[in-house]
C-alpha cells in the first residue's frame, strides 16, 4: 500500500494553532469567573435543568453575543491590522458604554486588562500585541477589542477568529451551567454540541452587522445581572 506523505505545516496551520491558543481555557484572562447572568437565572428559577440551560445559552449566543461582542471583534480585527486606532477606540468605547450593569462592565474591563498583561508576560513573543494595545491608549481595553488585537497578529481569517471567540465563550458558559444548575459532564457536552452547531450561524450574523445594526439589548439579562450584584450566595463574579 502506498504511503501518502502528509503536507508540511504552512501559514494556515500556524494561524490555526494561534487561534487554538487564544481559545484555550488555560488562557489567564479569568473567563471561568463569570456566568454572565446564568447564575442569577438559576437562582430565579428560569434555568433549572439541561433543557432550560441549553435554551438559555443559545438565546444568549444569538440575541446577545453575536449581535454585540462578536460583531465588534469582526470589525476590530481589520482595524488593528490597518493600524486604524481611531476606529479601535470607537469600538472599545461602544463596548464599555453598552454594558448594561456594573458587573458586566467590570468583566469586560478585567478580562481586557488581563489579556494585555498576558501579552506583556510573553516577552518578545507578545511584544507586538502588547505594544499595539498600549499605543491605542485604551482606558481600559475591553476584552473583545483586546482579543481582536491578539487575533489580528495571527494569520487567521476573521470568520475563523469569530468561531474561536464564540467557542471559547461557549465553553465558559457550559462550565458555569455545570456548576450552577448543577449538571453532569455529559449534559454539559450535549449543550456544548448544540452551541457548536449554532455557532456558524452566529458568526454569519456578526459578520453582517454594521455600526447601525450592531446592538446590545438584552433587558431580562440586564435585570438578572443587576439582581446578581446583590445576590446573597453566589459562585461567580457576574
Amino acid at each position: 500500500m502506498a504511503i501518502t506523505r502528509m503536507p508540511e505545516p504552512g501559514p494556515s496551520s500556524a494561524g490555526l494553532l494561534q487561534l487554538l491558543w487564544l481559545a484555550s481555557p488555560t488562557l489567564p484572562v479569568g473567563g471561568f469567573s463569570y456566568s454572565e447572568g446564568l447564575e442569577a437565572a438559576v437562582e430565579s428559577g428560569l434555568v433549572s435543568d439541561e433543557a432550560s440551560a441549553a435554551e438559555w445559552v443559545l438565546d444568549q449566543l444569538h440575541l446577545g453575543l453575536a449581535r454585540s461582542d462578536m460583531a465588534v471583534v469582526a470589525q476590530a480585527i481589520p482595524a488593528w491590522r490597518e493600524g486604524n486606532l481611531r476606529r479601535v477606540t470607537e469600538l472599545n468605547d461602544w463596548i464599555l458604554q453598552t454594558r448594561e450593569t456594573q458587573e458586566f462592565r467590570l468583566q469586560a474591563e478585567q478580562m481586557g486588562r488581563s489579556l494585555q498583561t498576558w501579552a506583556l508576560s510573553l516577552g518578545e513573543l507578545g511584544n507586538g500585541i502588547y505594544e499595539q494595545l498600549k499605543s491605542a491608549e485604551l482606558d481600559p481595553p475591553s476584552y473583545p477589542v483586546a482579543m481582536a488585537c491578539a487575533i489580528a497578529h495571527s494569520e487567521a481569517r476573521v470568520g475563523d477568529a469569530l468561531l474561536t471567540y464564540g467557542f471559547s465563550w461557549a465553553e465558559n458558559m457550559v462550565q458555569a451551567a455545570i456548576k450552577s444548575v448543577p449538571l453532569g459532564q455529559s449534559a454539559g457536552q450535549r449543550i456544548l454540541a448544540k452551541l457548536a452547531l449554532a455557532m456558524p450561524a452566529a458568526v454569519q450574523q456578526a459578520l453582517s452587522l454594521t455600526d447601525d445594526t450592531r446592538q446590545a439589548f438584552t433587558p431580562l439579562l440586564a435585570i438578572l445581572s443587576a439582581q446578581h450584584e446583590t445576590q446573597y450566595s453566589r459562585l461567580f463574579r457576574s
